[in-house]
């Protein structure tokens, strides 16, 4: 009978603290199956009035029929577009991403793209803005991340 109440208290034990976690990669793993829909996210301090550029620029991004999930994250550089393409467009991604470009390069020519469809790289973007809104992580932090990401970008191709 004690057997039985240990294992038991163990079992509930367990599953509380599993259930409990509240780590940033809870919510960017589940945008593997799900829409997350990331807000778009500023890091350059001098850009701070650039919302509606960054809330533009995934507005078009997602009117893309193909995609279902846009992350735009801009630096003081450049600005990231990460998005996820639909399960029977993957065949497609080279033409999409080229699509994408154009549209990007041609209505708003004055900013600096870095586009992916690489699962890899919109999951660092989500987390990076799960991270963002931990009061905690500093946005020197965030740019470090977003080198990163970037970084990992230019590995992939």
């Amino acid at each position: 009978m004690q057997k039985i109440l240990t294992l038991t208290c163990i079992t509930v034990l367990t599953a509380l603290l599993t259930s409990c976690n509240t780590d940033a990669t809870q919510h960017s793993g589940m945008s593997l199956i799900q829409k997350s829909d990331p807000d778009p996210i500023i890091l350059d301090e001098k850009s701070r009035d650039k919302h509606k550029l960054v809330a533009s620029i995934k507005k078009d991004v997602a009117k893309f029929e193909e995609l279902y999930d846009v992350a735009v994250i801009k630096g003081e550089e450049e600005i990231l577009v990460a998005y996820k393409v639909k399960h029977m467009q993957r065949f497609h991604m080279v033409k999409i991403e080229g699509e994408i470009n154009k549209m990007l390069e041609k209505k708003y020519p004055k900013e600096n793209f870095i586009v992916s469809s690489d699962y890899k790289i919109f999951l660092e973007a989500v987390e990076l803005d799960d991270k963002m809104k931990n009061p905690n992580f500093s946005n020197k932090d965030a740019k470090k991340k977003l080198e990163e990401i970037i970084k990992l970008k230019k590995e992939l191709t």
